[in-house]
């Protein structure tokens, strides 16, 4: 079934698709979005990539570098990002949401399933997959791989990291105003640390995403295969297409005003990734 669908990535501002723009997939040129509560670059990257543009490359030298080679990665998406207002560490979460009710595709032993990516994945992901509009969402400052911290105020970032081959690639730390940030606040040097650390909602109602500061984020792992649309867990593999409704299934990142921004994967559009601002959530 898979075969019979190619995926094309946008990315936009909002879930309005006439404000989007193709995503080249696999290429080291950044796709900017700008808007009211946010400037952001990003670069997605698929193994394997079969889908729109035809003329994409199917890989990305991104996937040759130590850390995900290592690790079998199967797709990314990096970006680096300056909010126009600041934002509390506890109100930007980052996952997953649908516009209508998935209750009655959810596949058998979905709750195992859900169990394994909370204690294997994403600790912090919480939401309601029976709700009317859907969602599963943890913390940005937690569920994120990689965590950079910029200057504030000097919009270098992007230009700082940009591999000429693979595109955006951070490493977790920071420059030397972000280092020092992360000192005063406490912050872990290493990833596994500070996801821990962010796991605890007193440590991010510490934090703030400052207005105008550059912060340069990673979200990678081997676990969805968009070649073969599959789900490919630790013990289990869920065949994607089997179960899709035909909508969007999109990773976000947002806060209670709204969305920041979104890239939209889809058989022709299954995922799609935004950033807003925290919904309370419901535990499953």
């Amino acid at each position: 079934m898979a075969e019979n669908y190619l995926l094309q990535v946008t990315a936009g501002p909002s879930y309005d698709r006439s404000r989007h723009q193709v995503v080249p997939v696999n290429s080291p040129k950044t796709t900017s979005i700008e808007s009211d509560f946010i400037s952001a670059d990003l670069n997605v990257r698929i193994q394997s990539y079969r889908g729109l543009p035809l003329s994409s490359p199917s890989t990305s030298s991104y996937f040759s570098l130590p850390l995900h080679a290592k690790n079998n990665d199967r797709y990314s998406i990096s970006f680096s990002f300056s909010l126009k207002s600041t934002i509390n560490g506890d109100d930007l979460v980052f996952g997953n949401d649908f516009d209508h009710p998935i209750r009655d595709r959810l596949p058998p032993g979905f709750k195992t399933a859900f169990r394994i990516v909370k204690w294997f994945i994403d600790p912090g992901l919480e939401g309601d997959v029976y709700a009317d509009r859907p969602y599963l969402y943890g913390p940005l400052l937690s569920s994120i791989n990689i965590l950079h911290i910029g200057d504030k105020d000097k919009n270098c970032l992007t230009n700082e990291n940009i591999d000429q081959k693979a595109g955006l690639v951070f490493v977790e730390g920071g420059c030397e105003d972000g280092m020092a940030q992360r000192k005063s606040k406490g912050i872990p040097c290493l990833e596994a640390s500070r996801k821990k650390h962010f796991l605890n909602q007193e440590n991010r109602s510490r934090w703030n995403w400052e207005a105008g500061r550059e912060y340069g984020c990673d979200f990678f792992n081997p676990y969805l295969d968009f070649n073969g649309f599959l789900l490919r867990l630790p013990g289990f593999t869920l065949p994607i297409m089997k179960y899709w409704d035909g909508q969007s299934r999109r990773l976000v990142s947002s806060n209670y005003t709204g969305m920041f921004f979104m890239s939209s994967l889809s058989p022709s559009s299954l995922q799609k990734f935004k950033i807003k601002r925290r919904p309370k959530i419901t535990n499953l």
